[in-house]
């Protein structure tokens, strides 16, 4: 039987942390050591990898509909391999390492907030009780609804993290992570100053241009390379950033609904593909990206913040031309990438789960509550027994 008591009790707690984000590339799994919990939690990563989804998996997650039958069918595949990627992080865990957690944020196929009037809910999949069958520890999961039975938007979940890790007493810095979605944080020395929400469309833009631009073909562009040989087209530059999501006020999230390649962009490449160059229309969806970033900081964080260090992660961080446009974008910040502060860009998110899934075993409000919008802070996620 499972004795939470035990766990919360020990000195430390090694906790495998698994992402699946919203760009579909594969599953992050971080091995992680953690001593305490809340505001002076300590955290080393121990071991970092990346599974890649195979192609036939990854175009089902993409997929822009999905039934019933193919949500219950994916979510217990999702969780075998998910299972799988976590039996292979335990197994290969440096000597004398015995993991006893593994915390998982699943596979997002549905994100409705509350200002969509038309009803709200949030839906994971990926099943935890797979997890937990197959690699014997407790598995927790689901961490998104709690926050949203709370009245909140149930994202961004990161923020608590980023203010645990990055916190300092004399200075203010933004986190932002470019995954599918791009979300900001901003991390002063107070806890209750926190603010954080997602700016928009990251990666699941550009990767979606891409792949619709050259039928599939391609799935990314590689360090933005041709972005960078590519002129922006101002007039779908305007077009791409008219979305009304862009001028919502904080606290507020989004997803594949408002953002995915088949709704923002689909009819919009197609109208214009005869008449601008592959490399120019990627450009322009690159520098949409990078605009909706800058402007978010702009209308939202700078007259309340004054931000001294850009601290950048996710899959965005490798894209050479959308990092010189960010860095145009933020005169007088510095800007970096996480892997200049001991955690590797594509590490964070799998690093913020390990950590929220400590929380959730401690007892310990994970939530941002003016962030999320939430009317309380509250323990996110469920805990699966083994």
């Amino acid at each position: 039987m499972m004795d939470l008591n035990a766990l919360r009790e020990q000195e430390r707690r090694y906790i495998v942390g698994l992402m699946s984000g919203t760009s579909c590339d594969g599953v992050d799994a971080a091995l992680v050591r953690v001593k305490g919990t809340g505001a002076n939690v300590q955290m080393k990563l121990c071991s970092f990898s990346t599974t890649p989804y195979p192609e036939k998996l990854r175009l089902r997650l993409l997929a822009p509909r999905m039934d019933a039958a193919e949500i219950c069918s994916l979510n217990v595949e999702l969780g075998e391999f998910m299972a799988a990627v976590a039996k292979q992080a335990i197994d290969t865990a440096p000597d004398g390492i015995r993991t006893d957690l593994v915390a998982t944020s699943g596979h997002t196929v549905a994100h409705l907030p509350p200002r969509h009037n038309e009803g709200h809910g949030t839906l994971q999949i990926g099943e935890a009780a797979v997890i937990a069958q197959v690699c014997g520890i407790p598995v927790v999961s689901d961490f998104r609804q709690r926050d949203m039975a709370a009245g909140g938007q149930g994202a961004p979940l990161v923020p608590y993290v980023d203010w645990v890790l990055f916190h300092r007493a004399d200075r203010t810095v933004a986190l932002l992570n470019i995954g599918g979605i791009a979300n900001v944080t901003v991390v002063p020395p107070k806890f209750e100053q926190v603010m954080a929400f997602d700016t928009g469309p990251g990666n699941m833009a550009i990767d979606g241009a891409v792949r619709l631009l050259t039928s599939g073909k391609k799935q990314f562009d590689k360090d933005g390379e041709a972005a960078a040989r590519g002129v922006v087209v101002d007039e779908f530059l305007d077009y791409l950033l008219d979305h009304p999501y862009f001028l919502e006020e904080p606290p507020k999230s989004t997803g594949r609904e408002e953002f995915g390649p088949e709704i923002y962009l689909r009819d919009a490449l197609a109208s214009r593909k005869g008449q601008h160059s592959y490399e120019d229309l990627v450009a322009t969806v690159t520098t949409a990206v990078a605009f909706s970033i800058i402007r978010a900081h702009n209308r939202y964080i700078k007259p309340k913040f004054t931000i001294e260090r850009l601290i950048v992660s996710g899959g965005g961080a490798h894209n050479a031309t959308l990092l010189q446009r960010l860095k145009q974008g933020f005169p007088g910040v510095t800007v970096r990438t996480s892997d200049k502060y001991n955690i590797p860009a594509d590490a964070r998110e799998a690093i913020a789960f390990a950590l929220l899934g400590n929380e959730t075993i401690c007892g310990t409000p994970a939530n941002v509550p003016q962030a999320t919008g939430a009317k309380s802070a509250v323990v996110l996620g469920k805990i699966t027994p083994p």
